[in-house]
């Protein structure tokens, strides 16, 4: 017998949070979330996000064990934005059962539709920066930060449910060239003429002028990207207190025009899922300490976010960051750039990926299906 209970004390959010670590635990591709940030993004009176969204969460019970959770989200500002009236479920775990997979979905199925909602689609969280999609291709493949690792029967099961595919997004592997190309060198000088310049930073102090910035620009930039929310400002610092402590600064590019005013941006950082693995998950007591170590032996650079301004996009701003970026990844012995992922249809930053060499080695998919 299958029970579906709503998550609304501590300790069943304790279950919710930790269950995953049981149902990979012989899963060596899955990477631990940080569970101090885990902790952070699931609590409504930390996460932002939760102001603006219905949400619930759900476990499933089974001859008394906890096996399997879901977490359903209805994000009103997104809805109203793009005139949409769709429910999401998002960070779905269960075992290879078909009863306990039917039973968790059909309880945001039927949340949601009680709500108003026309269709589901996920997994999608509460925007594009959360884990999204069921993995496709690649299952053999290590997994990075805030991108999902699940197994293969979840897609043969979520089919078997009537969902179909909404989008896909993919993830590339490109091996660092040993020198900036030379194009690029050539290419890059042309806005330096006119007064664009490349900010670089070595230390995290160096940074908060631009948190603000950076992350309006991303605002002002993803409108044409799926489930992309924008930030408020109090989200723009929440966001920055969650990740700034474990980037390098290093590996943050800004460029500014005449005026100082920030035109693009890219962010990435050395891997630090083999850390993330010893520790894991766990910061406290020892765990910090090996991921501080990846992040030193790395040989992978995983890029995260970037943008350019849209009236600018066609004049040599986004070589300068890669040129930027290229080269401090050479400095620091970074032999391969993770992409992160990027949709299908974003035919131009694909492009620009497949230049430099860049691969597809994962693939992922959002469902959908009408309530």
């Amino acid at each position: 017998m299958i029970e579906i209970i709503e998550v609304n004390s501590k300790s069943d959010l304790k279950k919710f949070i930790y269950l995953p670590e049981k149902i990979h635990k012989n899963h060596k591709n899955w990477l631990y979330p940080l569970y101090s940030d885990d902790k952070i993004f699931f609590d409504p009176k930390k996460n932002k996000a939760f102001n603006y969204c219905d949400t619930v969460l759900a476990l499933a019970k089974k001859d008394g064990k906890t096996v399997g959770r879901i977490m359903g989200i209805i994000n009103h500002r997104y809805n109203e934005i793009n005139n949409e009236n769709f429910g999401r479920f998002c960070f779905m775990e269960t075992d290879d059962d078909k009863e306990v997979f039917h039973e968790l979905l059909s309880f945001v199925e039927n949340w949601a539709k009680n709500k108003g909602m026309k269709r589901l689609i996920g997994p999608f969280g509460f925007s594009d920066e959360d884990p999204q999609g069921f993995l496709i291709e690649g299952f053999d493949q290590p997994t990075v930060m805030v991108t999902n690792c699940s197994f293969q029967y979840m897609v043969q099961m979520i089919e078997a449910e009537g969902f179909s595919k909404k989008m896909d997004f993919v993830q590339y592997k490109i091996n660092t060239p040993k020198e900036v190309p030379a194009l690029y060198e050539r290419v890059a000088q042309r806005p330096m003429k006119n007064g664009y310049k490349i900010i670089e930073f070595t230390k995290h102090k160096q940074l908060k002028p631009y948190i603000r910035p950076v992350l309006g620009l991303t605002n002002d930039t993803y409108t044409e990207i799926f489930g992309y929310v924008p930030f408020s400002e109090e989200e723009m610092d929440d966001f920055a207190k969650r990740y700034l402590p474990i980037l390098d600064p290093n590996f943050i590019k800004v460029i500014t025009d005449k005026n100082s005013e920030v035109v693009a941006y890219v962010i990435g950082m050395p891997n630090i899922s083999d850390g993330i693995r010893k520790a894991k998950g766990r910061l406290f007591p020892f765990g910090f300490i090996h991921i501080l170590r990846s992040m030193k032996k790395s040989s992978q650079l995983d890029l995260l976010l970037g943008a350019v301004k849209d009236d600018l996009r066609n004049i040599g701003l986004d070589t300068m960051l890669a040129k930027a970026m290229l080269k401090s990844a050479n400095e620091r012995g970074l032999k391969i750039i993770d992409s992160h992922v990027v949709m299908e249809t974003n035919t131009k930053m694909r492009a620009e990926v497949e230049k430099l060499g860049g691969e597809v080695y994962k693939r992922y998919r959002i469902f959908q299906k009408d309530l």
